[in-house]
């Protein structure tokens, strides 16, 4: 099966490249691959899986409207299906935006959710441009590719996003987040700044794909009244960092901000494909058909999104996830002062990365050891001879991922720490018996 995929299957595929794996069962947390071998799933379908693989209420709520005969695909039609999938997901928003809020159907990715929001806040300023910010990951398509951090020849004004480890400013901490907000301010008010008024400000509260970067309290305080003072709607992308992943509902929690806009995906369809972009009334100037899609109205995904909300509020999921998730940091930094190779670890909930680098380049005083992205390549592979599954990101790929679903147990989550320090440990070994040369910094 590996090799008709490679051979039939397009070069833009990703995780099957990095993980040579045929899944034919799987429950919670555990694979079960065709040849037998048994996997920790720490990628959860990059975060869908918030209740791991095959949840019972999950199956539960698929199984229910299948068994009742109701249509699967209704465009965006009003069902009972899909009315208790907003009602379940009204009731879970931050209460000021769940008072004032619409919701919009999407196709059923989180970049077409991204890209309803861009259009949505152009459509209601009248304005063009947006704010995003570096190292972010917004999704596939042209719109959502144009506010990621990779992007060039774009609409896009970009400003840096806060990090303690590889501070754009050589600060890092409060200081370095201030500069970021500063930077920020000073942009939207400057008249000579060639950044004109903008239809809306785009980030999320923790950066993933750009290398686990958790956003500053403070700093996203300070945005969230730099956008409303200057009527720019803020554009919260939860898609990743949404029902609990990083310790608390949603991302902006922490923070006990509010915004404008929230673009909804992967968590809220229970394992099935699920966008939505919930905002503020007042922003609801659409014609009828300005963001439509075939595939908006998939009642299975409904079923289960909404058996997902449910459980993981009754079950306090969040909660479970910020305290799991700070175990899981202390055990990994403890971890890092045994491994030079690890130069840094952060996250928030059960939203980790582990940046690797190269601790025998030549040290540039003020700054970090250069990353590593062979190492954490190496890691990751020893990590899937141990039957662990984590995925990489960062700016160079060189950070080590762990994604597991909110209902990882403490024995379970022993099992992946044990695993990944294993596969550190045979990582570094590896590399220094082949003689690699230290990585020069950038």
């Amino acid at each position: 099966m590996l090799r008709r995929q490679s051979l039939r299957e397009s070069a833009a595929r990703t995780y099957a490249r990095a993980l040579p794996v045929v899944p034919v069962r799987a429950r919670g947390l555990t694979i079960e691959g065709a040849d037998g071998r048994r996997y920790l799933d720490c990628l959860s379908g990059a975060g869908t899986l918030a209740l791991g693989h095959n949840h019972p209420v999950v199956l539960e709520a698929i199984r229910k409207v299948i068994d009742s005969g109701a249509p699967l695909q209704v465009l965006d039609l009003a069902t009972p299906v899909k009315d208790a999938f907003t009602t379940e997901l009204f009731a879970n928003l931050p209460p000021a935006l769940a008072a004032d809020a619409r919701v919009q159907f999407c196709g059923p990715a989180g970049t077409d959710a991204v890209e309803a929001a861009l259009k949505l806040v152009r459509n209601a300023t009248g304005r063009q441009g947006i704010v995003a910010f570096t190292g972010a990951y917004h999704g596939m398509t042209a719109g959502a590719l144009d506010a990621s951090g990779g992007a060039t020849d774009v609409r896009v004004t970009r400003l840096p996003y806060p990090q303690d480890y590889r501070c754009p400013f050589g600060e890092g901490g409060a200081r370095g987040a201030d500069l970021c907000a500063r930077l920020a301010e000073n942009l939207l008010d400057d008249p000579k700044s060639g950044v004109p008024a903008p239809a809306g400000m785009i980030l999320e509260p923790v950066q993933g794909e750009g290398g686990v970067h958790p956003a500053p309290d403070d700093w996203l305080r300070r945005l969230r009244k730099a956008t409303e003072d200057r009527g720019i709607p803020l554009i919260a992308d939860e898609v990743q960092t949404g029902v609990g992943r990083t310790g608390a509902f949603w991302g902006v929690d922490h923070a006990g901000v509010t915004p404008d806009v929230m673009v909804l995906s992967k968590a809220i369809g229970g394992s099935m494909p699920l966008a939505v972009v919930v905002y503020r009334a007042g922003l609801d100037t659409w014609a009828p058909g300005a963001h439509a899609g075939t595939f908006r109205g998939n009642q299975l995904a409904m079923a289960a999104g909404t058996a997902t909300l449910a459980y993981v509020r009754e079950n306090r999921l969040a909660e479970r996830a910020a305290a799991l998730g700070e175990r899981i940091l202390t055990a990994l930094r403890s971890l890092a002062g045994h491994h030079p190779g690890i130069g840094d670890v952060r996250g928030r909930g059960l939203m980790t990365g582990i940046e690797l680098v190269d601790p025998e380049a030549e040290p540039v005083p003020g700054q970090p050891a250069p990353a590593d992205p062979e190492l954490a390549l190496a890691v990751q592979r020893e990590c899937l001879r141990r039957g662990l599954i984590v995925e990489l990101g960062g700016r160079h790929q060189s950070v080590v991922r762990l994604l597991p679903p909110l209902t990882l147990t403490d024995e379970q989550a022993t099992a992946v720490l044990d695993r990944l320090a294993d596969a550190v440990a045979a990582a570094e070994l590896l590399r220094n018996r082949s003689g690699h040369p230290p990585r020069k910094h950038p």
